[in-house]
């Protein structure tokens, strides 16, 4: 089994009902955009060719780590990131800080109500990393599904 191929089965082991993965799959997205607006207002480095921002920053560890994974996915998730790097330029961020929020709490309802079990992150920080790649492989479909291990 392929290293994202245990990842993924790790995290799909946490998240098996409907509801939760639904609340995930509107919840992530927000998170990820809302991260990505937050992160642009603060600027690293400036020089006269243009600036780094957290966001940027974030883009490219995030690119390495899924290229380390899945070249394919890697690649796709880029292309996401600077669509929504892009769209996050034109959002306020108070509405990026209200869809964070908003994120969160369908994770966390994702959980308690539907899933009735702890968030995969909180046993394995990596998992905040394999969410979104979960979601847009779950969209793609470029990573086969993988025989979720028992619930611990």
């Amino acid at each position: 089994m392929r290293k994202i191929e245990g990842l993924f089965a790790d995290y799909a082991s946490h998240h098996q009902t409907a509801g939760n993965k639904i609340c995930h799959r509107i919840g992530i997205p927000l998170i990820v955009f809302s991260l990505f607006g937050l992160l642009q207002k603060g600027t690293l480095l400036t020089s006269g060719r243009g600036h780094l921002d957290g966001t940027m920053l974030l883009i490219a560890a995030s690119t390495i780590y899924y290229l380390t994974l899945e070249v394919r996915l890697a690649v796709m998730m880029l292309i996401a990131s600077v669509a929504m790097y892009e769209i996050a330029l034109h959002v306020p961020w108070p509405v990026h800080l209200a869809l964070f929020v908003i994120g969160w709490i369908l994770q966390f309802i994702g959980h308690g109500t539907f899933e009735k079990r702890r968030p995969a992150f909180l046993r394995n920080f990596v998992h905040l990393l394999i969410g979104p790649l979960w979601i847009l492989n779950d969209v793609l479909h470029v990573v086969p599904d993988t025989p979720v291990p028992v619930a611990e």
